[in-house]
């Protein structure tokens, strides 16, 4: 009789707590539940979700030295690039990178506060439709383009408007003694 295999080691409680709490995290970013409800993942999207919790799980595990906010956050940035198809400017991703860096210092010396934060966030959230967010639009300041104007013309206030260049005055048509128009090629040579 086979003898069984020896049982995994169970991981440590503060590795369990650092799971939890970045699966929630990504649990309640917009940005990630927007793309895991539209499906921007293709239809396995939510198992891309976990897949990336446990990459980064991953990387503060057996990564020397600790991942710092800047690393997890390329890694967030790729994954939504290669695997949602979304290249993200929102500033977001760095936002949920610093709360994972967090979650880690403090999952290390056994406090939970910050994940259950997150769960409770991450529940209060689930099954409720995630909503694109607009970029604010502050009305009261007038675009400006690259050159700093604000009409987007090129040119400050003060500058006098070019006038148009006079085009090639139209010649009147021909008319023959018949009263017909005397039609012209516009080709260099005719004959």
């Amino acid at each position: 009789m086979a003898s069984p295999a020896p049982a995994a080691a169970a991981p440590p409680p503060s590795s369990v707590l650092f799971a939890r709490g970045v699966i929630a995290r990504l649990a309640t970013w917009d940005t990630l539940r927007l793309a895991v409800q539209e499906g921007w993942g293709g239809p396995g999207a939510l198992e891309k979700r976990t897949w990336l919790a446990s990459v980064i799980v991953d990387a503060f595990e057996e990564t020397v030295p600790t991942p710092d906010d800047q690393y997890v956050e390329e890694i967030l940035l790729q994954v939504l690039a290669d695997e949602f198809e979304t290249n993200l400017e929102d500033g977001s991703a760095e936002i949920v990178a610093l709360d994972i860096v967090r979650l880690w210092d403090e999952s290390r010396i056994g406090h939970d506060e910050l994940v259950l934060k997150f769960e409770t966030k991450a529940e209060s959230l689930r099954g409720k439709r995630a909503v694109a967010q607009e970029l604010p639009n502050n009305d009261a300041e007038e675009w400006e383009d690259e050159d700093g104007d604000e009409d987007g013309s090129g040119m400050d206030e003060d500058e006098e408007v070019p006038q148009l260049v006079e085009s090639r005055r139209r010649e009147e048509p021909e008319i023959d003694e018949d009263g017909f128009t005397l039609v012209k090629g516009k080709g260099k040579s005719h004959r």
